[in-house]
């Protein structure tokens, strides 16, 4: 089995509902189990600021899907809960980002691994904090020795 850590964010509907229902929904892949859940974080928007704020939370799963394949199951999920890829940045019903598999380096065209932006974001490194402090990313040291570098970004543990 692989390990894999999962992003999950919504502002759109009941974002927090909708986040605890998409963990159900990634209970579901299949050859794969959840391990483990962060608590839910409500975070200001990136980049386009005029919209409602986030709901976020990071899921451990252990998964004998390649990379590639637990990507389509997650771009499946966000389309069955509603997901329009429109704006980058913009407001989403839900949004699952592969944030790690293992220890694997990926530069693909439609997957890299570790997710390019996940040490720069308070909304994925603090739900990855809880569940995983020790973590550490490639080329990157710990997810613990990233937390000081996005302090002051707004976050709000629920």
């Amino acid at each position: 089995m692989n390990t894999a850590y999962v992003a999950l964010g919504a502002n759109l509907g009941d974002p927090a509902a909708t986040v605890l229902a998409a963990f159900g929904a990634l209970a579901n892949i299949s050859s794969s189990r959840i391990t483990q859940t962060s608590s839910l974080y409500r975070t200001a928007p990136v980049g386009i600021i005029e919209q409602p704020e986030f709901i976020n939370a990071v899921a451990r799963l252990e998964t004998s899907l390649p990379p590639e394949t637990l990507l389509d199951e997650l771009l499946d999920i966000e389309q069955r809960f509603g997901r329009i890829r429109g704006e980058r940045n913009g407001p989403r019903t839900l949004d699952l980002d592969l944030l790690l598999y293992d220890d694997l380096e990926l530069d693909l065209p439609r997957l890299t691994l570790p997710h390019p932006r996940l040490h720069l974001r308070a909304f994925v490194l603090l739900p990855l904090a809880e569940i995983a402090p020790h973590l550490s990313l490639a080329k990157r040291g710990t997810i613990a020795a990233w937390l000081p570098a996005v302090a002051n970004q707004g976050i709000i543990r629920l």
